[in-house]
């Protein structure tokens, strides 16, 4: 579960969307594609449709199992919904640097995966 814990806001048009310490929605349902966008922007990322598929992918794995994916089964998942080379961890390096399971969760609009430092 998201923490409750107000950090900052992002602005949006005329909304202040608010996120706990690390950057994750307090509320998932404030999640869209403009957030994904604005959270991309503070990371220096602009969003691709490579980047889309991955989002998605997460959000359905989410809709599933009620949490986001370690890095693990997000690799797996990946793999099998868009195939073998893009369900690697390098391709996933690539386009979410650092931690693709925690920075693609954030972007995706989830709670921070179990197991993320």
């Amino acid at each position: 579960m998201a923490s409750t814990e107000i950090y900052r806001y992002l602005s949006l048009d005329d909304r202040r969307i608010p996120l706990d310490p690390e950057g994750f929605l307090v509320d998932m349902g404030d999640w869209s594609a403009e957030v994904a966008e604005r959270l991309a922007e503070e990371e220096g990322i602009e969003l691709s449709e490579e980047h889309w598929e991955i989002i998605r992918v997460l959000r359905d794995f989410y809709a599933r199992f009620e949490q986001a994916p370690a890095m693990r089964p997000l690799v797996k998942a990946v793999g099998q919904a868009l195939g073998p080379d893009k369900g690697r961890s390098m391709h996933l390096m690539k386009l979410f640097p650092g931690s693709p399971a925690k920075l693609g969760a954030r972007l995706a609009g989830l709670p921070k995966p179990t197991n993320c430092l």
